[in-house]
């Protein structure tokens, strides 16, 4: 496995990739195929091979010249990395058409990660129970973030209370948040958030895909 020195020199960058790799490896893993080289794996993920390469690089010594990848190992190596294999806990923090969406795919391609606590501050939604998941107050956060022993939250509340909806995850010692809403929130430098931009996500999925269907109209002219 990963040398612990070795995890902490990660580039944030390819730290964001190795989930992606991950998904990738175990669809091929379910096909049957084996071994991969990083060019075949590159054309795969979208991901050029060189920096397939240069981020595997900083994980050790996982491949060899001119035979590729075990499929299998790499597996092995990120799950060890992304805690694949060890259950997290998930308080989901807005209840709107977003929320719901996530409450009901609750992860079900990883059964390790699970939503166990759904909040809003919504006073039509709090105390009902919907579609299985029971919605408690922001008021209630500390306490049932510590029953029910939440280590992660998902925020999808919009950017204008967004601050104050992080304020109470940190506050109750959450340390890992996942935020929907684009704008950056200001917390303490132990705490790690991640921010997904939809809309941002979308334009460069179209940049990407109109630039691979321009080389296609040249290849073919």
């Amino acid at each position: 496995m990963v040398e612990d020195s070795k995890l902490k020199k990660i580039p944030k960058a390819t730290a964001k990739r190795l989930p992606l790799y991950l998904r990738y490896l175990n669809m091929l893993q379910d096909s049957g195929i084996k071994r991969i080289k990083s060019k075949e794996f590159a054309e795969i993920t979208q991901v050029p091979s060189a920096t397939i390469r240069r981020d595997f690089s900083h994980l050790g010594e996982l491949g060899r010249s001119g035979y590729g990848y075990d499929v299998s190992y790499l597996i092995e190596v990120f799950n060890s990395i992304l805690d694949t294999n060890e259950e997290k806990r998930i308080a989901l923090v807005g209840f709107g058409n977003l929320g719901k969406a996530l409450a009901n795919n609750n992860f079900r391609r990883n059964s390790n990660l699970n939503i166990v606590a759904v909040f809003d501050n919504n006073p039509d939604l709090v105390g009902q129970v919907i579609d299985g998941h029971k919605i408690h107050s922001m008021a209630e956060f500390d306490t049932i973030a510590k029953e029910k022993c939440v280590t992660v939250a998902i925020s999808t509340v919009p950017s204008q209370f967004s601050q104050e909806a992080v304020n109470v995850i940190v506050n109750a010692g959450i340390t890992a948040i996942l935020n929907f809403a684009p704008d950056r929130v200001e917390v303490p430098n132990h705490v790690h958030v991640q921010y997904i931009d939809l809309t941002t996500e979308l334009q460069t999925l179209i940049f990407f895909d109109q630039t691979y269907q321009d080389k296609m109209t040249v290849a073919n002219s």
